[in-house]
């Protein structure tokens, strides 16, 4: 009686079954796509988020406020580059340790990002010119001495950080979350939504987090 051949048929079995992980998964991406495109399924939703910060709901419209150069001189918002903005807030006549180091942090995660640093930039938004605001702190954040000065402060210590003005008036709608204390500060979008917000609780590693997801997700 012939004894029955296993071997081969499961050896056939394995490699039609490798054979069939590609094409598995192309088809399982193509099914997830087309619900993702229908709006049937929340792909962030599912992983739980991919965010560290908070996330504006709505966000907020910078892009329509009615913005100025330091000297007072209306500078409408622009974006030529597609860039993602760190944005850090500031009003009143002295620059506090919360205000200095909030202007350290966003360097540091900008020269953090490597490669991707010419897709983020930097802006400081503030309710007086720098002429009329002095830097309060007996030391930066690096351990250098500080100087009075906040606009020479800004030209040594942040050169390439945008200055834009912003009645007072608008603050409560745009950065309602810097009326009380702590040092908050923002993610503007490419298209000038102000989406998302900082503050002490969120480490220099999850914001690098959340900038390379983002900047990897989108096409800006």
């Amino acid at each position: 009686m012939q004894q029955p051949v296993t071997a081969p048929n499961n050896g056939r079995m394995v490699m039609l079954l490798i054979a069939g992980i590609p094409v598995t998964m192309v088809l399982a991406a193509t099914w997830l796509w087309w619900f993702v495109v229908r709006g049937d399924l929340d792909i962030v939703e599912m992983l739980g988020t991919a965010n560290r910060g908070t996330l504006l709901d709505p966000p907020r419209a910078l892009a329509a406020a009615e913005l100025n150069g330091p000297s007072g001189t209306p500078l409408p918002w622009s974006n030529t580059d597609h860039q993602w903005t760190l944005l850090v807030t500031h009003s009143g006549a002295e620059c506090l340790e919360a205000c200095e180091y909030k202007l350290y942090l966003t360097r540091q995660i900008h020269m953090a990002l490597g490669k991707e640093f010419p897709r983020v930039r930097r802006m400081l938004v503030t309710d007086r010119a720098p002429a009329d605001t002095s830097l309060a702190v007996a030391a930066l954040s690096d351990g250098k001495p500080a100087l009075p000065d906040f606009e020479q402060f800004l030209l040594n210590e942040h050169g390439g950080l945008s200055v834009l003005r912003l009645d007072a008036a608008a603050w409560p709608v745009l950065f309602p979350e810097t009326l009380a204390a702590g040092q908050v500060w923002y993610l503007v979008d490419p298209a000038g939504w102000i989406m998302m917000a900082y503050d002490e609780g969120d480490s220099y590693k999850d914001v690098i987090s959340d900038l390379k997801f983002l900047l990897k997700n989108s096409g800006d």
